[in-house]
């Protein structure tokens, strides 16, 4: 199972929790992750100690270029949002797939079938959460001139056909996209993928593989109640934490808060902070 983040140091943590459930939800014969970073991540010698304890191998990208420089940047929208955009520039050419996550992802179930899913025909695969925005999705359709598009996609889980997008993904068609509609993008790379490939995604059902954790209400109103907790537990593969809440942060009381954090303290307990000298910390204390 190939998998594949774009994080900085900020994220480290969370894209181990996510690698961790994974882990312990699906039974891949090995596990091969990819980071995607501008500089050497300073986390990586914890990165490689949990990869080495779980035996999973880590393979560190580290992008050289500047191709995003003139794209929308906010302290929200990092600029390593966009490097899943052209991951096959990055990724070794024998790789046939690879399944990005975002690192706001919690795994509960197996994930096995999402990564073997048949993508003959499509660039990727993913959820839209259009089932209970209709509207929205209408109108991003429209804002981003892809009619074509069967649904607006959310680019937390995409499952990359790579030999296609070798083919038919130019970096040049990006780069114009950011230029016409720089004052049009609102999630940026997600309106990026819509907007150019949206008609070439395969639609996954977003109540097992790109689970929206904030709304539970409407999954169960679309369900006629069906999909309630005991379903989401027994179901589910991807529950998301979409959105500025996190289950990391303090204050957060969502319904899979404790879950979330059950799986992080696992995920994280292999780990102790390198302790500082005293004669340091005095050091630093007269400064």
């Amino acid at each position: 199972m190939n998998l594949l983040f774009a994080v900085n140091d900020g994220f480290v943590d969370q894209m181990l929790t996510v690698v961790y459930s994974i882990l312990q939800n699906s039974q891949p014969d090995w596990v091969r992750v990819y980071v995607i970073q501008e500089q050497p991540l300073e986390q990586t010698e914890k990165i490689e100690q949990f990869c080495q304890n779980k035996q999973v191998e880590y393979v560190p990208l580290v992008v050289t270029g500047n191709e995003f420089a003139d794209a929308k940047v906010t302290g929200r929208y990092p600029q390593t949002i966009y490097y899943r955009l052209l991951a096959h520039k990055y990724l070794p050419e024998t790789l046939d797939k690879i399944l990005y996550l975002d690192a706001d992802l919690l795994c509960i179930n197996d994930i096995t079938p999402l990564y073997e899913t048949n993508l003959d025909g499509y660039l990727y695969a993913a959820c839209s959460h259009s089932g209970l925005t209709n509207v929205t999705d209408v109108v991003n359709k429209v804002r981003l001139g892809n009619e074509e598009a069967d649904a607006y996609y959310n680019s937390g889980v995409l499952l990359m056909n790579l030999t296609e997008i070798r083919r038919r993904v130019d970096p040049k068609d990006i780069f114009a996209f950011i230029e016409n509609n720089k004052f049009n993008l609102l999630l940026p790379d997600q309106d990026i993928l819509n907007g150019l490939y949206g008609h070439e995604i395969l639609a996954l059902p977003d109540e097992l593989w790109n689970f929206d954790a904030r709304k539970n209400h409407l999954y169960e109103a679309r369900s006629m109640g069906e999909w309630d907790l005991n379903w989401i537990i027994s179901h589910t593969g991807i529950l998301h934490f979409c959105g500025r809440d996190k289950p990391w942060k303090t204050g957060y009381f969502g319904r899979y808060a404790a879950l979330y954090r059950h799986y992080a303290h696992q995920a994280l307990k292999f780990w102790e902070e390198p302790v500082v000298e005293a004669a340091s910390l005095s050091e630093e204390g007269q400064s």
